[in-house]
């Protein structure tokens, strides 16, 4: 609404200044080389406006035939521009899709029409990856790094290629330099920080942590430098016990129930005769998670203690345990040790007693020595030591499927705190606590009562057997209701291999990776069906009038 009010406005000054004019007549007189012009005012100013108007659509053309050349050639070069990036569109969609001919096709096309550009590299090295020239996909990847642009993500892709062929110093080298060109970058921090932790450069490894802080959340980076610091600790606990003990200590301010750090700093305390911070440091990390570790090392601070000492000791630490089965747990634990060693039998007895329904390994293992101790009683014994064979598994200290007697900073696979404390295999779904009272068993199905004259006539019925698993149909035995296969621990525990090409022939893992479909499970069929009636050869004439009915 304003610019058509500017626009009427406009028109208005200037066709108030054409009347203003017409209004004030006058002559124009122009005498130039003999000739005498005299025109009014207006036909001057309209021929001046027509001169303009003239040099204007002159120039115009000029400029348009001077820069034809120019013009046509930018339509050209557009041109090859567009088809260049459909040409990567079909290509990273190809990639996508898993056609590696297409993909291929698409990447020559767009490195011919569009050289040098991000993505037709990238195209290049993915379509590479797709049909498996490892060689070529580290081309296109190092050609990358000769850009600014593409710098980050050709060294990226230089890394992932070095691990594929497990060279370790090629993708250590091009993570470093991955870092140093973007100190934020995650995949190359935590790449430089396994391999410092790989390496047993924990000093190295800090300094890895430190420069990727802005990345990681606070929770995750104060965790990470606590374990660094206890793997310090435990590497200079040979040789330099006080920095090993600041070590420790520092880790126990950022994460406070941090096990080992908790258990080395007491021991440090202990050998340098500081009882007292000891058992603080140990109190505090008991309160927050009790252990084993920590009741070991809590038993352990005054050496000349008798072991009634320990005990009363050992009772005092159990009363600050955490009001949580687990924890009280641990403490009675720690406390019938500490009676046994002491010979306080009956005190051993009452702490075990709320556990010996269904035991652990280390609690039947702890009876077990409890009646020998006490009574010398063999076949107690034995009994306890066959039910801790038996017993449901103690926590300790696994990661990646591997059991350690101690805690580890770094698991086998190179993950920094990957070692847990807990139950091994307890994901699988193992649920029962011992196997000294195993679940009921299912009820029996109810199963038809025949007639009376049926009995007599029928013949003895014959086993009938299992017809054969039909391809792509799920094997074993079927489930009550739904005709499913009934799921066994073998099938949980160790899952079927895959058949599997040479190493020579098996195709190039796609770039993106895209869920199969499920195989075929055969002709579906009606659990509540009834079967087809099988053939008799008996003369009999009742079986013939009882299969009529079947």
């Amino acid at each position: 609404m304003i610019q058509v009010i500017l626009f009427l406005i406009t028109v208005g000054l200037v066709a108030a200044g054409f009347v203003w004019f017409a209004d004030r007549p006058g002559d124009v007189v122009i005498n130039w080389m003999g000739y005498r012009i005299e025109t009014s005012l207006m036909v001057t100013l309209l021929a001046v406006l027509a001169l303009i108007v003239a040099g204007i659509l002159i120039w115009s053309i000029a400029r348009a035939i001077l820069r034809s050349p120019e013009q046509v050639s930018l339509f050209f070069r557009h041109r090859r521009a567009m088809r260049g990036h459909l040409a990567i569109s079909r290509g990273l969609i190809a990639i996508g899709s898993g056609d590696t001919r297409l993909a291929r096709r698409s990447a020559d096309e767009a490195a011919r029409l569009s050289p040098g550009d991000p993505l037709t590299l990238l195209l290049t090295a993915q379509s590479a990856q797709l049909a498996g020239d490892r060689a070529g996909a580290e081309r296109a990847f190092f050609e990358m790094t000769r850009h600014d642009e593409t710098k980050l993500l050709g060294l990226r892709g230089l890394y992932i290629e070095a691990q594929r062929r497990n060279d370790g110093a090629t993708a250590r080298r091009v993570a470093e330099q991955a870092a140093q060109a973007e100190p934020s970058l995650a995949w190359a921090g935590q790449a430089v920080l396994d391999d410092r932790c790989a390496q047993g450069d924990w000093s190295g490894a800090l300094k890895a942590l430190d420069a990727t802080r802005s990345v990681l959340a606070k929770d995750d980076y104060r965790r990470k430098r606590a374990v660094l610091l206890t793997a310090q600790a435990m590497a200079l606990q040979d040789s330099d016990r006080e920095a090993a003990r600041v070590a420790a200590l520092d880790a126990l301010k950022l994460a406070p129930g941090l096990v080992p750090a908790a258990a080395l700093a007491g021991r440090r305390y202990a050998e340098t005769g500081d009882t007292r911070r000891a058992g603080k440091v140990l109190t505090a990390a008991w309160r927050l998670n009790p252990h084993p570790d920590l009741a070991e090392a809590y038993a352990d601070i005054r050496s000349g203690d008798t072991a009634r000492a320990r005990l009363t000791r050992m009772q005092a630490l159990a009363d600050k345990a955490p009001e949580d089965p687990s924890a009280k747990r641990e403490g009675a634990i720690a406390v019938a040790r500490a009676a046994i060693d002491a010979r306080e039998f009956k005190i051993a007895r009452d702490a075990l007693s709320p556990y010996v329904t269904a035991p652990s390994k280390r609690i039947a293992t702890l009876m077990a020595e409890l009646e020998e101790a006490e009574h010398g009683d063999v076949g107690r014994v034995r009994e306890w030591l066959g039910r801790a064979m038996r017993a449901a598994p103690d926590p300790v200290w696994t990661a990646d499927g591997v059991v350690s007697d101690r805690w580890l900073p770094v698991s086998p696979s190179g993950r920094l705190d990957g070692y847990e404390w807990r139950v091994p295999l307890a994901e699988i779904g193992m649920t029962h606590p011992v196997v000294d009272a195993p679940p009921p068993p299912l009820p029996a199905e109810p199963q038809p009562q025949p007639t009376e004259l049926a009995a007599e006539a029928a013949p003895p019925a014959e086993p009938e057997l299992a017809p054969p698993a039909e391809p792509g149909s799920p094997s074993g035995p079927p489930d009550r209701e739904g005709g499913a296969p009934a799921v066994t621990l073998e099938a949980v525990v160790a899952p079927a291999k895959p058949k599997s090409k040479p190493a020579e022939a098996r195709p190039a893992e796609p770039i993106i990776p895209l869920v199969q479909a499920p195989d075929d499970p055969g002709p579906e069929t009606d659990p509540y069906s009834d079967p087809i009636p099988e053939k008799t050869s008996s003369s009999d004439g009742w079986s013939r009038l009882k299969g009529l009915f079947r």
